[in-house]
């Protein structure tokens, strides 16, 4: 009943409309976006032609904290193709996930893209690979207002493919989230609050949160250091997330992202 009215929540967030400026942070897989959910937006794809962004996050998952490095590059803002190294706790149990994204041609408010997360799971190196699982997915983002601050709606529906892996046969993939500028006037644009809930999580032996069952509320803060003067050429995020929030498997997140802008 509770993820019902927070899905119903995040409906009534959707339907607000001015522009907000959302801090480009990544998803645990690399893609950019907000926590397990990608957005239709790219790393860069206002202000550079060519950029650059590495990220971290690291979950802190009962029996074994999981590290997640990750880079990506977007290109011609167009394109963005991004792989991030799941630890698992364990080395010998490590995924590697590959994700690529294409910005469809919309009006300047709304962004449209194509997206695939490709996951060789359970392997040290990808020759040795057992599992393999992949997920094409469309997404959509568009601005809002919630109580006269800008946010950001995104709405994600694919479908995972990889019956060896775990892949639901006959489910959906569904997503929905917000990133919400908090009291822009006061805190002078460095803090959003970004929210996910979804049938899907980052890959299908997420660590944390797990939605192969049962969904996923992901909520948490996202501080966006680029706003200070002296950065603001380049992109610096930092991410302080609890996944599964509504579950008793729920996991501590913190994670960052360090991006530039090459041409």
């Amino acid at each position: 009943m509770k993820k019902t009215f927070l899905v119903a929540l995040l409906v009534i967030f959707a339907v607000a409309g001015v522009f907000a400026q959302s801090a480009k942070g990544m998803t645990h897989n690399g893609a950019t976006g907000l926590i397990a959910i990608p957005n239709a937006k790219l790393g860069w794809d206002k202000s550079a032609d060519i950029g650059i962004d590495v990220g971290f996050h690291t979950i802190f998952a009962d029996p074994d904290t999981t590290h997640i490095p990750k880079a990506s590059v977007s290109l011609f803002r167009l394109l963005e193709f991004a792989f991030a190294y799941d630890t698992q706790g364990d080395s010998d149990e490590a995924d590697m996930l590959f994700n690529g994204k294409i910005k469809l041609p919309v009006d300047n408010s709304t962004h449209l893209a194509l997206g695939v997360n490709i996951q060789g799971l359970k392997t040290k190196y990808w020759g040795d690979s057992r599992e393999y699982a992949t997920q094409i997915y469309m997404a959509a983002t568009y601005p809002g207002t919630f109580f006269k601050m800008p946010a950001e709606t995104t709405m994600v529906v694919g479908k995972t493919f990889g019956d060896d892996a775990g892949a639901p046969k006959d489910a959906i993939d569904f997503g929905m989230g917000f990133d919400l500028l908090l009291f822009p006037d006061k805190f002078k644009n460095y803090i959003h609050w970004i929210s996910d809930f979804s049938n899907f999580s980052y890959s299908l032996h997420a660590r944390g949160a797990n939605a192969l069952y049962r969904g996923t509320f992901n909520t948490g803060l996202r501080f966006d250091l680029s706003e200070i003067k002296a950065l603001s050429k380049f992109k610096l995020v930092l991410d302080a997330q609890v996944t599964d929030l509504l579950d008793d498997n729920r996991t501590f997140v913190l994670g960052a992202t360090f991006g530039m802008g090459i041409k």
